[in-house]
């Protein structure tokens, strides 16, 4: 398991400005669509809240799940003496 974080960790920490900049973009619009209408109407509730954290935490973990998947496959493509 420390191991399996350790290799997350190397590859994701490189990219996690990016990451983070995905994923306060996207969530911001996906925030607007989906609650800022309950936000500026005053009815927002815990629910609510947590609806809004899970909406920017979502496109973090797709980004940085893209960058594991990726940086697998081309180790696994790449030529045997470049392991």
């Amino acid at each position: 398991m420390i191991r399996c974080f350790q290799r997350v960790s190397a590859i994701c920490r490189p990219h996690l400005a990016e990451t983070i900049r995905v994923a306060l973009v996207v969530g911001t619009v996906l925030f607007a669509i989906n609650q800022l209408d309950v936000v500026l109407a005053g009815k927002a509730t815990w629910a609510t809240w947590l609806k809004a954290a899970l909406t920017y935490l979502v496109p973090f973990l797709v980004a940085n799940y893209g960058l594991l998947v990726g940086s697998r496959r081309r180790q696994e493509t790449a030529p045997a003496e470049n392991r």
